[in-house]
This record gives structure tokens, sequence and C-alpha cells, in this order.
């Protein structure tokens, strides 16, 4: 796909953007099925200097643009590859300035509410679907997947145990699942979430697929019956329950929580910003109504301290951390708040390295790997790094399929694969672990 670009004067780069963009209106909230994204357009950008990069990050705080990669606008920078999510009544004025100060971009989405119509990403044509007993390749709702909880929980309680380690901001339950053949020998566990993010919708559907996957081949497949026999595994399919609720029910691109902010309207916080290491440092915002809003103190979120306080209580036992995001086609690991090499670099490197080979032989789908603040971007107050700092050896964010082409909106018809090559990739993460690292 070619970029686009109109060779001109830089001139408009330094006028007033309040002149340019006076005219702008900000989209507002309203029901997933309704015709709020008509029009809207996802551009790629890509600044080749510092002050494109400026010009940039100037008309995305002016535009209050959703911002898909990276998350924030302070990680704009020369070369940096960004997409974002413009709404129609903006779209003109932004290509114009783009052509007259020669900015390359290139239209990933020409009209969002199109491709989300089409993309089956609205639960209404989920929900059309003839669905006999469980259907793992379609989306499901916060509803759905607890109710699928509750149903393993009691047909299959020789391998899993359902429990909840809290209530969110809204009341609703934090549930669980506890994967494995129960013995009375010490076992080491692995925790694994998805979801922190509302939008990122192929996690929860990787959460569910990896428990299918395990109690269905749990019998016939050596690995998988070593890997439950040998650990217990802590999957939470729905980190961020509220946002996730949300992004079914208002809004489809919700990215945080949807806690209350005593001083501003905007609401949510992001639940991968809110963790205490090196909280709210650099690639967390201290603005409540920015998408990488850290809190107004760490683990201001419950279902952030939830999730922390399960883990500092299970610590010694709990030898690896793995959560899942969306989009990048990634495999990261610490450090992601600093450039630093962490202790045991050559054992978490040689898992990464052969996880991304072990993905790419299903379907040739590669992946980068590598320390999260050089391989994506520097942030701080992850879940990742914190778990690490926390005594857990073994921390890995993946970030899933696509590069952009669909973004946050993954088609259904590409969950099976996706999830498929992500599962050798956590097959290899954990035998890797059993094998050899402390």
């Amino acid at each position: 796909m070619k970029f686009l670009g109109k060779p001109s004067s830089r001139r408009a780069a330094f006028l007033p953007l309040c002149l340019l963009f006076s005219k702008i209106l900000h989209p507002g909230h309203s029901h997933l099925d309704s015709s709020r994204y008509a029009g809207d357009k996802v551009i790629r950008l890509i600044p080749n200097t510092e002050e494109e990069a400026y010009a940039l990050k100037k008309i995305y705080q002016q535009l209050k643009v959703d911002l898909w990669q990276p998350s924030s606008i302070s990680q704009v920078s020369e070369g940096t590859v960004t997409d974002v999510h413009i709404p129609h009544n903006g779209s003109r004025a932004l290509l114009a300035f783009l052509q007259e100060t020669n900015i390359q971009y290139k239209i990933l989405m020409e009209d969002l509410q199109k491709v989300l119509e089409k993309g089956s990403s609205l639960p209404t044509q989920r929900s059309r679907r003839s669905i006999s007993g469980y259907n793992y390749e379609v989306y499901h709702s916060l509803e759905e997947i607890q109710n699928w909880m509750h149903h393993l929980n009691k047909t299959h309680s020789g391998l899993i145990h359902m429990f909840s380690i809290g209530k969110s901001y809204e009341g609703r339950s934090l549930f669980v699942l506890k994967l494995g053949r129960r013995s009375r020998a010490y076992k080491r566990a692995v925790w694994i979430d998805c979801g922190i993010h509302a939008r990122e919708w192929i996690g929860p559907a990787f959460c569910q697929w990896f428990v299918k996957e395990a109690l269905l081949t749990y019998r016939s497949d050596p690995t998988m019956r070593k890997m439950l026999n040998h650990l217990y595994f802590y999957i939470m399919p729905v980190f961020n329950v509220d946002g996730y609720h949300f992004s079914w029910t208002n809004d489809r691109f919700w990215r945080k929580t949807r806690s209350r902010n005593s001083r501003f309207r905007c609401r949510g916080v992001d639940a991968n910003r809110n963790w205490r290491v090196k909280w709210c440092d650099e690639g967390a915002s201290m603005h409540p109504c920015d998408d990488t809003y850290c809190g107004p103190f760490p683990e201001s979120e419950p279902e952030v301290k939830a999730v922390a306080t399960f883990l500092r209580k299970h610590k010694k036992h709990i030898r690896a951390y793995l959560s899942f995001h969306a989009y990048a086609q990634m495999l990261l690991y610490p450090y992601s708040y600093k450039y630093a090499t962490i202790p045991n670099f050559s054992c978490v490197e040689s898992a990464a390295y052969k996880a991304v080979n072990a993905l790419q032989s299903v379907y040739g789908v590669q992946y980068r790997y590598g320390p999260a603040s050089s391989t994506l971007y520097v942030s701080s107050g992850s879940s990742m790094d914190w778990a690490y700092k926390n005594g857990i050896p073994y921390t890995f964010a993946f970030e899933l399929r696509d590069t952009g082409h669909f973004g946050f909106l993954l088609p259904e018809m590409l969950i099976k694969p996706t999830c498929t090559e992500t599962m050798l990739a956590v097959k290899n993460i954990t035998m890797h672990l059993l094998k050899k690292c402390p």
C-alpha cells in the first residue's frame, strides 16, 4: 500500500492550530448499533523529522484524536508509525494539513462504521449467527463469558476451579479460573490475563481458546498433559470487566476502566499504567481525559488492586505472568519503563525466540520480540514490569494480530488462526519454564 502525500510547503505546520481546526467537533458517546462512526477514518502517519512529530502532537491534542498506535501522544516521534482514528468532521482538515506539510500517510480505513459492520465486530451481527453449543470463533459479551466460566466450573470440576478475587468499580465480580490437575504436591503456577484494555477483544477470545484447548487435548496431547499435571494456570479472561462491557454496549473503542473522577467528567484509568512500578512516569499521563491516564494513585483501580493482591499472596509459586493485548504482533518482556537489561535476560530471551518461531511455523505470521521499551515504546506502571519486580521471573506481554490493517477490529474469521498460532507460543514458553529457568 503506497503512502500518500503531496509535496508542498511546510508553512502550514506552523499555522495556529486553533484556526485550522476551529470548526471540528469531537465525537460523542452513543450505542454501538448507531452510525456514530460513519465517515470516520483510520489513518497511518509517519513523521520523518522531529519538526513533523511536534506538529502532529499539536494536532492530536487539538483534535482529541483516538490514538490506536502508539497509545500516547508523548510517544509520537521521528520515524514512529502512528495509527490514528479521526472523526469524519475532522478528517478533511487533517488530510489537507498532511498534504500541505508533506507528512507521509495512508488511509487504513475509509469509513470506520462500514468496517465495523462488515467485519462482524458488532455484537448485533455476532448474535445473528447460529451457534451450536459454545462457539469459540466469535467474540462473546461479558455475560456470555462469565456464564461459560460457570458452566465449565460445573462440568469440568476435575481440572477447573472458578473463584472471584474481588469486585470491579461498578460492582462486577472479577472471576479467575484455576486450571490444572489437583495434586497434593507443590506445583508452580502461571498467571494469564486478557482484556486489560477493553477494546482489544481478541485477548479474551484467546483466553477462552486456551482453556478450551487445555480441556480438549489434556488426554491426547502429551505436552498439554505435562503442563496441567505439573503446573496450575490462573486464567482471567476479562481483566477490565467494566470497560469490556462498555465496549459492547456504548463505545466499541473504549480502552480504560470506568471509574469516576471527582474533578473531571472524564471516566476511567488505563489499567496498564496503574501499577506501582515507576508509576505515572514516561508513557503515562496525569490527565484523567487521556487514554493513558495513570490514575490518582497506584492501584487506585479495584481491578488492578485485586490482581496485585492475589499475585503478591501467591508470588512464591507463580513463576510466569502472561498478559494478552492487541495489536502489533509482538512478544514483549521487561523492562517497559526503562532501557535496561533484565538479570535473567538470556533465559527470557531464549524463551521468546523459541516462542515466536513456534508461532510462525503455523501460518508464517511474524512477531517481533524483545524488551518492551525498545521493541514497542517506553511506558511506566505496567503490569508486566510490576510482576517482574515482584519476583515473577518469567513475565511477557503478547500484542496479538494484526499490524494495523484491521487494528482493534480483527474479524471473527481470524480468531481461530490467531489463537491457534498463539497456543504454540504459550505452550513453548510453558515448557521452557518447566525445563530450564528458575
